[in-house]
């Protein structure tokens, strides 16, 4: 399964730069090559448990599919902009581009540096690989450039060191480097951003994700080093958690927040929330499917009760939440895409808060969450906390988030490029869905050494150009023009990855559909 996974990869790295070719596409290749022979390195460090930390079981380290991600996003961004004339965010591209290579290049020789032996072979590749992408940084980038790569670099070290330590097995080696990295690279942006304040420049909504990532991520640091000297499931530590919530919030998030957009955050919100009655429409039908998630949640807990302690909710059960967030996501991006984007970080705020509180076991709620909650755990939910949910979030808003909006045509957007925020929702909201649905009751042919069929992944690439053909139908703004074959060849390649990927696919394999119809 890790050749099939590999192979997958390269074939999607070799089509974007058969596209996109550039002095990149060589640091990329390269990449790629020193990632497939290193990785094994990093399985063997798994399996004899002589890893430097503690990382997710029953997955590979998933380290060549994490390491193309942010890599190639960078490239086909850069060549997006380029095209549109954007020079700044062309630059932001080469920036993106040079991070993740450096930072995959850093898990690789860490995981070279633990093995004993020394492998010579892999440490010869690795250094090769180092010095093409070294030389092609020192041509590409200026010295601003540099350094702003390296700081990101910096903080993805010490997040690592301090977050895989508290929270083992929550990662594998490849999905670390995809979420702290990002978490990294938006908390330097977030610094950089701040110290050079324009006013009128930069969009609100953009400081606002900013800002919430960081700020959620820097209250579950400062909980974590307070509990570990106080007991959290007391309810004096729960009155103090409500309250420094509240101090943070008001006293430092909301302040930063109003120094990025030169007014007040929340009257801002609150006015961009109802500023149109498409908008009050769509809050509404948002809560109505919020409400009838959590009564699928208190059903499936009431069938528990009734029928066994040990009742686990079933891959079809747990599939309903994929069906409601494809209903929430499809009319923002038809409707009103800035509004999507907002209430996805909202969203993403209170999954992430909700979880703190389940972790900590917080009075009043947090014993409830985790009887409920424990219900959908599945065997990717093997450390502490419950991520699959957030996953799911993060691989549907991703593209929203993620997708170059100064750098898109205005009016109809043309090619499989108009497609990109819908990634989401149809590698995860569709293929996942149907592939998991249809291969658990009708599937007989299984991939060679996988549990996943060959009748999920057809269905799911079925299922999807279906899909794609109703976005044509209902989204005016979408014309493919005669990129048909391209979008036939990206779903295909990215349902086979999903058969084959023992790392959380809600998050990887949206990310690697934008990559392709972006190109």
């Amino acid at each position: 399964p890790v050749l099939v996974e590999s192979l997958v990869v390269f074939a999607i790295v070799l089509a974007v730069h058969a596209v996109v070719w550039d002095r990149f596409s060589w640091c990329a290749l390269a990449l790629a090559l020193q990632a497939f022979y290193v990785q094994f390195k990093w399985d063997r460090l798994l399996q004899a448990g002589g890893a430097v930390f503690q990382f997710r079981g029953a997955a590979n380290s998933g380290l060549l599919p994490a390491s193309m991600v942010i890599p190639l996003l960078g490239i086909v961004t850069k060549e997006r902009c380029r095209a549109a004339g954007i020079v700044y965010f062309e630059r932001f591209g080469v920036v993106v581009a040079s991070t993740g290579m450096l930072l995959a290049l850093f898990l690789s020789v860490l995981a070279v540096g633990i093995t004993k032996p020394v492998p010579t072979n892999t440490c010869i590749l690795t250094g090769m690989a180092g010095s093409v992408i070294i030389y092609t940084m020192k041509h590409s980038l200026a010295v601003s450039e540099v350094i702003e790569v390296l700081e990101v670099l910096l903080i993805f070290v010490y997040l690592s060191m301090i977050l895989l330590y508290l929270l083992p097995r929550c990662f594998t080696p490849g999905e670390a480097l995809l979420v702290l990295g990002g978490v990294s690279f938006v908390l330097n942006q977030l610094i950089k951003r701040s110290l050079n304040v324009v006013e009128g420049k930069g969009d609100p909504i953009d400081f606002f994700l900013l800002v919430a990532v960081v700020g959620v991520i820097l209250l579950g640091l400062f909980f974590t080093v307070l509990f570990i000297f106080m007991d959290s499931g007391t309810w004096i530590s729960s009155m103090f958690f409500h309250m420094m919530t509240a101090v943070l919030g008001l006293g430092v998030i909301m302040p930063w927040l109003y120094r990025l957009i030169h007014r007040n955050p929340l009257l801002w919100l609150l006015q961009f929330l109802f500023q149109t009655q498409t908008r009050l429409y769509l809050l509404v039908y948002w809560t109505l499917l919020a409400a009838s998630a959590c009564g699928v949640v208190f059903y499936q807990n009431t069938k528990r009760s009734s029928e066994s302690k040990k009742h686990q909710a079933s891959t079809i059960t747990r599939k309903y939440f994929h069906f409601i967030v494809v209903a929430t996501y499809v009319p923002g991006l038809i409707y009103d895409r800035q509004l999507l984007y907002v209430a996805a970080v909202l969203c993403l705020a209170v999954f992430i808060f909700l979880e703190y509180v389940r972790y900590f076991r917080i009075k009043p709620f947090g014993q409830t969450l985790r009887h409920l909650l424990s219900l959908f755990l599945d065997e990717r939910d093997s450390g502490p906390l419950i991520l699959t949910h957030i996953y799911l979030l993060l691989g549907m808003s991703l593209p929203v988030w993620l997708f170059p909006r100064s750098c898109a045509p205005k009016g109809t957007l043309a090619g499989a490029g108009a497609l990109v925020p819908y990634s989401g929702v149809l590698a995860v909201g569709v293929g996942d869905t149907i592939a998991s649905v249809f291969g658990s009751t009708m599937g007989e042919i299984k991939w060679p050494g996988t549990k996943k069929t060959f009748e999920g992944t057809m269905t799911a690439i079925f299922a999807q150009i279906i899909a794609v053909a109703l976005i044509l139908i209902f989204d005016s703004s979408v014309n493919l023009n005669s990129s048909y074959a391209w979008i036939l060849a990206s779903v295909s390649l990215v349902s086979l990855l999903e058969a084959y990927t023992t790392q959380i696919d809600n998050l990887l394999l949206p990310l690697y559909l934008q990559i392709m119809l972006m190109a």
